[in-house]
């Protein structure tokens, strides 16, 4: 563990010794594998390290132009991906410039721009829904009932296939290897005539790969089965498990009241800098802490924002908190810093890269020109 004494908060700190290790599983699995992996920026875009990313991996995965240029300018070796639920008219000459690979969501999109595409020699694909869910959060559920994500089998377009090199799902989240091989029966049985007409098929993103108890040997044996029936290139491209449990949220404990409870006020914000606590919602992981009830002291966490709902969650401790405390989030790489936002005026975390000799080298530090510089 790092020294938080002399760290100035809220600051992330992302472990590279950790982050290694779960870049060298996933190349250990897409060697086994024979597939390639990217990095889906949307869960981290941390830049910094891609030239790190680059030596394990095949490449990024973007959500729209910025993510795209990103991947191509940091990791100018490696492919880049590209998937929109629909492309601006204004952008898409850029994004033919930037990506090696793009995804359509529609076979109106496809259509739209297949000429100016085809142009480039780049290679495209389509989205595909196979309405098979395998969870049970509609808001993080492709397959939900009247999702906008894919094209479903009533309304795929087999005659509009020209120029189409490769299919795409991505029905996953935070999934095992079981789940994926459900979904890619159902990808079979919907759409198993147009397989063998692709070169390539990207099974998105939602792996949890780097978790421990994952099994990767049922993810290879599918991948390797996928491809000798179809002789197709396959992809991955997680997120979450690029930067799984490599992160940390360092906060200070600013003040303590007490309505019902002790409730402690940080200066890091579940609503600015952690969003998806609120959005998923779950509570993180907090280092030296328990459940409520489980040690001696009980205490709501919270940012000092004026959302009534900046709530962090509920945790006990052996000894009572008092201000000035420094409080150690867990797993804070993934949906935090490409989630962060300035709501009240809430000044970013600065970024920190724990080395693998243990110092902390500071990557990033925000103020308030970075706030201002978001409005007009």
């Amino acid at each position: 563990m790092f020294d938080t004494k002399n760290l100035p908060t809220p600051s992330y700190v992302v472990d590279e010794k950790k982050l290694i290790g779960n870049l060298a599983k996933l190349q250990a699995v897409a060697k086994k594998a024979g597939c390639k992996i990217l990095l889906a920026q949307k869960a981290f875009s941390m830049f910094h390290v891609y030239p790190l990313i680059a030596k394990y991996l095949d490449g990024t995965e973007a959500s729209g132009l910025y993510e795209a240029k990103l991947g191509r300018e940091q990791m100018p070796t490696r492919e880049t991906h590209v998937f929109c639920a629909a492309y601006r008219d204004d952008e898409f000459d850029e994004i033919l410039m930037f990506a090696d690979h793009i995804v359509f969501n529609s076979f109106s999109q496809w259509k739209k721009f297949r000429e100016k595409a085809k142009k480039t020699g780049k290679s495209f694909g389509i989205r595909i829904n196979p309405e098979f869910s395998t969870q049970n959060t509609a808001i993080y559920d492709p397959c939900a009932p009247y999702s906008r994500l894919g094209v479903t089998k009533e309304n795929f377009e087999p005659d509009n296939l020209d120029g189409i090199d490769g299919l795409h799902f991505h029905t996953l989240c935070e999934q095992g290897s079981e789940d994926l091989a459900e979904t890619v029966k159902a990808v079979e049985k919907k759409f198993g005539e147009y397989l063998p007409k692709m070169k390539w098929v990207n099974f998105g993103g939602g792996h949890h790969i780097t978790k421990d108890g994952y099994d990767t040997e049922k993810l290879i044996e599918t991948i390797k089965n996928f491809k000798a029936k179809y002789g197709v290139e396959v992809y991955l491209e997680p997120g979450e498990a690029i930067a799984l449990n490599a992160g940390y949220l360092v906060a200070t404990v600013l003040d303590i009241v007490k309505n019902g409870m002790d409730i402690a006020i940080l200066d890091a914000s579940a609503a600015c800098h952690m969003p998806d606590v609120i959005e998923m919602p779950y509570r993180p992981p907090l280092l030296e802490s328990g459940k409520p009830g489980e040690k001696s002291h009980d205490y709501r966490l919270t940012g000092a924002t004026c959302l009534a709902g900046d709530v962090i969650g509920d945790y006990s401790f052996d000894k009572k908190l008092t201000t000035g405390d420094k409080l150690v989030f867990a797993d804070m790489a993934i949906y935090t810093m490409v989630k962060n936002n300035t709501f009240n005026g809430m000044p970013l975390p600065s970024i920190y890269l724990l080395k693998c000799n243990g110092k902390l080298k500071l990557v990033k530090k925000f103020g308030y020109n970075d706030f201002k510089n978001r409005l007009s």
